[in-house]
């Protein structure tokens, strides 16, 4: 069992940065693929970035590539996702999520068979 509680949301306008982080409590945190997602008033959940267990390995999607990153710090049991250049259209909750390790790659990067959540962070974009 894992549990995972989200920081670091809020209101900022649009350039700003913000750095968002999920805490992980429970067992073997290195051995689950992490995993960002964002659900924005009136549409479903979006998958937005992914980083393995220990290798480093990350994916995202297009619309915050060059903009966003997803890091870990596995003795700190903790996985952040760095904003950058925020738009308006990243309004969201942000949520993360794991993923047991045993799980494939290509499935997490698709944003698939994610056990566990949190209970998501507002972050709000204004123009």
């Amino acid at each position: 069992q894992v549990q995972l509680v989200e920081s670091g949301g809020g209101l900022v306008q649009a350039g700003d940065s913000l750095r968002l982080s999920c805490a992980a409590s429970g067992r073997a945190f290195s051995s689950y693929h992490m995993g960002w997602f964002r659900q924005a008033p009136g549409k479903e959940r979006e998958f937005v970035a992914v980083i393995g267990m220990t290798n480093g390995m990350t994916y995202s999607v297009e619309s915050v590539k060059g903009r966003f990153t997803i890091s870990r710090d596995n003795a700190k049991n903790t996985v952040y996702l760095q904003m950058d250049s925020l738009k308006p259209e990243d309004t969201a909750v942000y949520y993360c999520a794991a993923a047991r390790g045993t799980t494939g790659w290509r499935r997490v990067s698709f944003g698939y068979d994610y056990d566990y959540w949190g209970q998501g962070t507002q972050v709000t974009v204004s123009s």
